[in-house]
């Protein structure tokens, strides 16, 4: 294992070699079911060379590292979601559907330039939404949405955003109005159960239209380790309000852990999965997050759950 303050060039800019985190406590406080989903993570694959001016040049963490954190963790899917690190160059999703097969799903990143042959080659490797995220080098637009969207449609996709909580609740109207589902990132980066990027998602929940990824509880400051009061308060309310549309996801590598400012603390991804049985105590409940929810949203097969790690 390279030593964490040694550096490697790749794609024309400095970033860190350390090996990517895992979970650091083995006890997982429940049984995972077959089936169960990690529906946000990342893969940082040295083959593939970042943007030289990519804002977040995290460690390495290759699709092997990630197959010990399901191992820990015991999820048994996952889906892969572009990071903001590779822009709208989509190799590195290919290479991961085609490693973890019938499994894996994936969320891109295309903008309006994108060929229709394209959407259809990544519809085929098993992507099944466009991610958009503002602060990171913007490589969608907020003008390019709508169209963006109507173009999606007709294959089924989603689209996923994450972006500062001002900015979600200045496009609440247009996210309401969009052809496809809209899913949103890390909590919608709220931190409590009554600000106005709570306020917001819930009425994505409630409109059924949205759906929320109960993820990132570690970011945006709601709350700190283990319990996460603020984050926590937010993700009960969501799954009280809309428990068939949320899902859960690691986050891992946890990219923000790693920048230079204003670094995250780097949590435990056992008591980031651990926050779901606080969230969710009924064991039917964290079945429909976990799986059912899922398959859903991202096609896997309810005949073919693979048994859990």
């Amino acid at each position: 294992m390279k030593n964490p303050d040694r550096r490697s060039v790749i794609g024309g800019g400095l970033v860190l070699a350390a090996a990517p985190a895992f979970a650091s406590d083995p006890k997982v406080s429940f049984k995972l079911p077959d089936g169960a989903t990690d529906c946000h993570h990342h893969i940082y694959d040295p083959r593939f060379a970042y943007m030289p001016d990519a804002i977040l040049k995290p460690p390495f963490a290759t699709v092997a590292d990630y197959r010990k954190l399901q191992k820990t963790l015991g999820t048994s899917r996952d889906v892969m979601i572009q990071p903001s690190t590779y822009g709208t160059d989509n190799r590195c999703v290919l290479d991961v559907l085609a490693q973890q097969g019938e499994n894996c799903r994936a969320v891109c990143v295309v903008n309006s330039k994108v060929t229709d042959a394209e959407l259809k080659k990544l519809n085929a490797a098993g992507v099944r939404g466009v991610r958009v995220q503002f602060g990171l080098g913007n490589p969608v637009g907020a003008d390019e949405v709508m169209p963006l969207a109507k173009r999606i449609a007709g294959l089924g996709w989603h689209i996923q955003f994450n972006m500062p909580p001002e900015q979600l609740v200045q496009m609440e109207s247009l996210l309401l109005r969009l052809p496809v589902p809209v899913i949103i990132d890390h909590l919608g980066r709220a931190i409590d159960a009554k600000g106005p990027q709570y306020v917001t998602v819930r009425k994505l929940l409630d409109s059924g239209h949205g759906w929320i990824k109960l993820s990132g509880a570690y970011l945006y400051g709601g709350g700190t380790a283990p319990d996460y009061k603020g984050a926590s308060a937010a993700a009960r309310g969501y799954i009280k309000a809309a428990p068939e549309r949320c899902v859960w996801g690691s986050d891992w590598p946890h990219p923000d852990a790693t920048k230079k400012l204003d670094p995250v603390a780097m949590p435990d991804d056992v008591t980031l999965l651990n926050l779901l049985a606080a969230w969710a105590s009924d064991e039917k409940l964290r079945h429909r997050i976990l799986v059912e929810n899922p398959e859903k949203f991202y096609g896997f097969d309810p005949a073919r759950r693979p048994k859990a790690n």
